[in-house]
């Protein structure tokens, strides 16, 4: 069974690379402005909505919100990021991205299951890659100043 996206970008380049990246997995109705995708929205069954944040006088959201009441889920991206923005994206029940990784991460928002919601944390960095240190005794000199660091 074919997926069908609708995806709303108002850059007409974007919007043709995004089209390209989701074409080979999805059909994919791509409109540049508010008004139209949403007339589409409700007239067409769509298996996800891919939209950016800002639309002109409208933002994203307000899709979100109409999709969310249709049961389509729904990933929003930003050009820049607006973390309040992105908080309440997610707390609408969408997925945030961010423009630059847009194209990398299309193909697997269709591809594969969606968990019931996004729980990353849009401003925070990823800690996985900081030395935090612990309790065995080599890592005591961790919290110590490289000057105050006595041998041990």
């Amino acid at each position: 069974m074919t997926r069908r996206i609708l995806l709303v970008e108002p850059d007409a380049a974007r919007r043709k690379t995004c089209s390209l990246i989701l074409g080979g997995v999805a059909t994919v109705d791509a409109h540049a402005d508010f008004s139209s995708a949403r007339l589409s929205l409700l007239l067409t069954p769509y298996d996800l909505l891919v939209t950016q944040l800002r639309l002109g006088p409208y933002n994203g959201l307000h899709l979100v919100y109409l999709a969310r009441r249709l049961m389509i889920r729904s990933v929003v991206y930003a050009v820049s990021t607006d973390l309040t923005l992105a908080r309440e994206s997610q707390s609408a029940g969408a997925f945030y991205e961010t423009a630059e990784h847009l194209p990398a991460v299309l193909p697997n928002y269709i591809e594969h299951a969606l968990p019931s919601m996004d729980r990353r944390n849009p401003g925070g960095s990823d800690r996985r890659g900081i030395l935090r240190g612990g309790r065995r005794v080599t890592d005591v000199a961790l919290k110590q100043p490289w000057k105050e660091r006595r041998a041990i």
